[in-house]
């Protein structure tokens, strides 16, 4: 896969971002599709489900780990990873924590993980075993950390990195988002508070979901995400949680407005 590098000020003197996955609930292609979408040979238009590793002064961290995890832990050359953040409870966004027992291996550690309430009780009802009270065996080992009231107040900081936390609403399930430096991440958006808009203010790097251009219950719209563009003002927006229906990557770049892009598989966005 080829990685287009894009230079940003991301607020930190060493900062990585890579889009791991760009993709919605069921990936592109999607199973049995046969749209232009799905059939389309741009490596662009190969969508795994939606996480993004950031990269700070020598801490690697992973915003949510779906079903595609290990592939994507693979296809980025992952080989030390910090904490993972979750943003929300779904499968989309959790599914692949089992393989986090490379790392258990390679760091000798249990992974840190941050977590909402309800992203706890899933984790806890979906991968039991690893909470429960045999430790032996290959099991996976988690140290779950608490994002509750406090924490989306003063924020959190992880190996030494200050994360501020950018609660938003996903339909009726609160979704987190993270600001590291200048970078904010959004996925899973159809409703953002103005105190999360408020701490939003300078950033200069956004990644924010568009699901689709039609009308959804739980996300937003692609103009609805271009107008919360508008009230951010960063430098440059890139565009994930992508479904087939938001068109192929080559079309769709055609049509956004200057400092908007794209988002696709291994993109990578780095500081000057």
């Amino acid at each position: 896969m080829v990685n287009v590098i894009k230079q940003h000020d991301l607020g930190y003197p060493l900062m990585k971002v890579t889009l791991l996955g760009t993709g919605t609930s069921q990936g592109v292609p999607v199973i049995g599709c046969k749209c232009n979408v799905c059939l389309s040979e741009d490596h662009r238009d190969k969508r795994l489900r939606s996480s993004v590793f950031i990269e700070v002064n020598g801490v690697n961290v992973v915003v949510d780990t779906g079903p595609d995890f290990r592939t994507q832990m693979l296809r980025a050359g992952v080989e030390s990873l910090d904490a993972i953040l979750f943003t929300h409870e779904h499968k989309d966004h959790v599914a692949g924590l089992d393989d986090v027992r490379a790392f258990n291996q390679i760091n000798g550690l249990a992974m840190q993980v941050w977590a909402s309430h309800d992203v706890e009780s899933a984790l806890k009802r979906d991968f039991h075993y690893a909470f429960g009270e045999s430790k032996h065996g290959g099991l996976p080992k988690i140290l779950i950390n608490q994002l509750g009231e406090l924490e989306e107040n003063i924020g959190i900081t992880v190996g030494g990195i200050d994360v501020v936390l950018l609660p938003v609403m996903h339909g009726k399930i609160k979704v987190m988002g993270f600001r590291v430096g200048d970078f904010a991440y959004v996925t899973d958006v159809n409703y953002i508070p103005d105190s999360t808009f408020e701490k939003m203010v300078g950033v200069k790097v956004l990644v924010i979901s568009a699901l689709r251009k039609k009308r959804h219950p739980s996300h937003f719209t692609l103009d609805e995400v271009l107008s919360v563009v508008e009230r951010i003002n960063p430098v440059a927006t890139y565009l994930t949680h992508l479904s087939h229906f938001i068109g192929k990557h080559e079309d769709l770049a055609c049509e956004l407005p200057e400092g908007v892009f794209v988002g696709f598989d291994g993109l990578v966005i780095e500081n000057n």
